[in-house]
């Protein structure tokens, strides 16, 4: 199954790919603060819970690069989209039926597998497309972040109205809209008729060291966000801070983000340059958290979240972008995705022994993460091939 290569028009394309992103942050928003939710209400403890959630990052390991490479060997992202999002409509549909906690890790465990490779493989299609089409990818993406945002609240409202063994159908009717977005996506030219053997082979990425220098800057800066994602709720809610004064926080944050996003084409940067603005921005958040900052503080820290994530993460897109063959995009969103999601394991389990040790000050051992990022970035030579711009 290949895409068809009829390339359509910027507008229809991006806004396309803007409304799958769209759904796909909605499932997100509807997931990460919920899932467990839904599952202390099936009756797992937290022993169980904190199993079915490591489920994905074990998953991703083998499901994103199996995913990519085929997609980029037959040149079928958008097939491999729509693939992928209907296995995950049933995969949650399995997880919303299943009684008991292994036949719930069973399911999730496919769903996982159906659901993991999409983020890596719509980055991969989005930079295809719209860099055939002369458009940006960030005021296309943040539509993603606007959708998470809206998802989030009004999933705790609906938490107030219905009962949380319910909140599993939430996540089954956001993954239904990502498939529909994703049957809806348009087709991308691609060169259909290349053999396989003339493929860029993608097992040089693994040697190839500004991709791999790259991915472990990208990697440990993302990381540095473990304790926030894990304990500055709590931590605020201690400081006297109330659940909406903590949510508001939050989402300026990913506020912060999305206008990133949105003016981001207007100031083309180079990936290094973005990537270091990125660890800039996360060393001097998590180094002013780590002081306990007053609560007057917090709104300037957390527009840094357009720094620390938002730069960050167009920093490597664009980095892919510009330093690898369109042939391999896919295989090389995959292996970003997976070493991110081992860093980023292995920095969740590290914030919760600092934490329960030094509290706040835990948020030194990010600064120091984003620092080590950094470096790495310098360590990357700009390939000869890299433009300014995401």
């Amino acid at each position: 199954m290949r895409d068809n290569p009829q390339i359509p028009t910027g507008t229809a394309f991006a806004w396309r790919l803007a409304l799958f992103y769209a759904a796909l942050f909605v499932a997100l928003g509807v997931q990460l603060p919920f899932l467990p939710v839904w599952l202390a209400a099936k009756g797992l403890d937290a022993a169980a819970i904190g199993i079915v959630l490591a489920i994905p990052m074990a998953v991703r390991v083998f499901a994103i690069p199996l995913a990519a490479r085929q997609a980029d060997q037959r040149n079928a992202l958008r097939a491999a989209l729509v693939i992928a999002a209907v296995g995950a409509v049933l995969g949650y549909g399995a997880v919303a039926l299943a009684e008991g906690a292994v036949p719930i890790m069973a399911a999730f465990a496919l769903a996982s597998l159906c659901s993991t490779p999409l983020m890596p493989l719509a980055d991969a299609y989005a930079l295809r497309g719209l860099r055939g089409l002369g458009r940006g990818y960030g005021p296309v993406r943040l539509w993603g972040s606007v959708a998470f945002i809206v998802a989030s609240l009004g999933a705790g409202f609906l938490l107030d109205i219905i009962a949380a063994r319910d909140l599993i159908w939430l996540i089954v009717a956001a993954t239904v809209l990502t498939a529909a977005a994703a049957g809806i996506l348009s087709p991308i030219g691609g060169r259909a008729d290349r053999a396989p053997a003339k493929t860029p082979a993608a097992g040089a990425l693994l040697r190839d060291r500004p991709f791999l220098a790259i991915a472990a800057a990208a990697s440990l800066i993302q990381a540095s966000h473990a304790v926030y994602y894990g304990f500055s709720a709590l931590q605020w809610q201690a400081a006297g801070l109330g659940g909406g004064t903590i949510g508001a926080l939050w989402a300026l944050g990913v506020l912060a983000e999305i206008v990133l996003f949105a003016i981001s084409g207007r100031f083309p940067l180079a990936p290094t340059t973005l990537l270091l603005l990125g660890a800039a921005g996360a060393v001097i958040r998590w180094g002013a958290m780590a002081f306990d900052p007053p609560a007057l503080l917090l709104p300037v820290l957390q527009c840094l979240h357009a720094l620390s994530f938002g730069a960050t993460h167009l920093g490597a897109i664009a980095f892919i972008a510009r330093a690898v063959p369109a042939e391999i995009g896919a295989t090389a969103q995959g292996y970003l995705s997976v070493a991110g999601g081992l860093v980023m394991g292995a920095a969740m389990g590290l914030s919760g022994a600092l934490y329960a040790r030094w509290g706040g000050a835990a948020y030194a051992g990010m600064a120091l993460a984003a620092a080590l990022g950094g470096a790495f970035v310098l360590v990357a030579q700009p390939p000869t091939r890299e433009r300014a711009g995401p």
